[in-house]
């Protein structure tokens, strides 16, 4: 039976513990992403990547679940847009990552 995208990507958020962010490390693309914020105003996580693609919707909803991100604000002119933030769990996440 196939699984619809959000069933799949339920069960990939799944770390096991149930905590959200402290026993999971971020993959390397939520790194990439995650660690664009820490030099921006606020801890703003960005919308585009280096080569100006759209960062995947999956990868910012798994950091929102995890506790590393946040979002922010809505944006009227671009609601689809998961407008976002750095946590402090975040950027211990990225501490994290970084000691490994």
């Amino acid at each position: 039976m196939a699984r619809t995208p959000s069933e799949r990507t339920r069960r990939g958020r799944d770390d096991g513990g149930g905590a959200r962010g402290r026993t999971a490390k971020p993959t390397a693309a939520q790194l990439k992403y995650l660690e664009r914020g820490i030099s921006e105003p606020g801890g703003k996580l960005p919308l585009f990547d280096d080569e100006g693609r759209q960062i995947k919707r999956q990868t910012i909803e798994v950091c929102i679940e995890k506790g590393w991100a946040e979002p922010w604000f809505s944006n009227p002119l671009k609601p689809d847009w998961l407008v976002c933030r750095l946590t402090e769990e975040g950027r211990r996440a990225i501490d994290g990552s970084a000691a490994c």
